[in-house]
C-alpha cells in the first residue's frame, strides 16, 4: 500500500470524525503541555497531573482513533499496528514546534 494514499485516507477519516470542539480541546491541551502525540498513533498524557477532563479527552480521542484505524486496517487488509505506526508518524510530523511528541526511546520531548 502506498504510504501517501494511506495518509490521505487517514486524514480524510480524521476530518470526517473530528468536531471543532474536540479539536479545540486537543489543541488547548497540547499547547498547555498536558498531552502529546505518541509513536503508535494515539495521544498520551505528558503530565500525569493533568485535569480529569483532559484525561477523559485522551481516552475519548484514542477510542475514536482506534475505531478509525481498525476500519482502515480491515479495508486495506493490513495489520492494525501498521496503520497505527503510519498515523503516529503523520501526527508527529504535523505537530507544531513547542508541543510534545514521543521520541523513539519513548520519552516525551518538545518538538523543535
Amino acid at each position: 500500500m502506498n504510504t501517501k494514499v494511506l495518509l490521505s485516507i487517514l486524514l480524510s477519516a480524521f476530518l470526517a470524525l473530528a468536531t471543532n470542539v474536540i479539536a479545540a480541546d486537543i489543541k488547548s491541551a497540547k499547547a498547555a503541555g498536558y498531552i502529546g502525540e505518541q509513536l503508535d498513533g494515539y495521544i498520551g498524557l505528558v503530565d500525569p497531573k493533568a485535569p480529569d477532563d483532559v484525561k477523559a479527552l485522551v481516552k475519548d480521542v484514542n477510542q475514536k482513533r482506534r475505531a478509525i484505524y481498525q476500519k482502515l486496517a480491515q479495508k486495506q487488509n493490513l495489520p492494525l499496528a501498521e496503520i497505527e505506526k503510519v498515523a503516529g508518524k503523520r501526527n508527529i510530523e504535523r505537530t507544531p514546534p513547542g508541543q510534545y511528541v514521543q521520541s523513539p526511546n519513548g520519552n516525551w520531548v518538545r518538538k523543535k
